[in-house]
């Protein structure tokens, strides 16, 4: 089994950064493809970023392109998500999860075999 445990969510004003971390349990990380995910308040969860076992590979959902870069040090067995420029409509909870077996880098929650528990990233205007 996997754990993950999300940290970093936390209230910042509009135009701040914020940078969550997400590490993960076991040793056959970089086996991970690894994503982002989000769900504010009435809505439901929707895609962020993902990233490909190497790293080599990011995927942004077009609402965030150009503000958050994901990254991994997969010595660490963590993810990161940096997020610049914050919006107030990037207010929600934040969810890491990882595909274990991977094919693709994944853009859907059916992707992903394993997920943490989130944190709040709360933006204020």
């Amino acid at each position: 089994q996997v754990q993950l445990v999300e940290s970093g969510g936390g209230l910042v004003q509009a135009g701040g950064s914020l940078r969550l971390s997400c590490a993960a349990s076991g040793r056959t990380f970089s086996n991970y493809a690894m994503g982002w995910f989000r769900q504010a308040p009435g809505k439901e969860r929707e895609f962020v970023a993902a990233i490909s076992r190497s790293g080599g590979s990011t995927y942004y959902a077009d609402s965030v392109k150009g503000r958050f870069t994901i990254s991994r040090d997969n010595a660490k067995n963590t993810v990161y998500l940096q997020m610049n420029n914050l919006r107030p409509e990037d207010t929600a909870v934040y969810y890491c999860a990882a595909d274990l077996l991977p094919a693709v880098v994944s853009r859907t929650i059916k992707g992903y075999d394993y997920w943490g528990q989130g944190t709040q990233v709360t933006v204020s205007s």
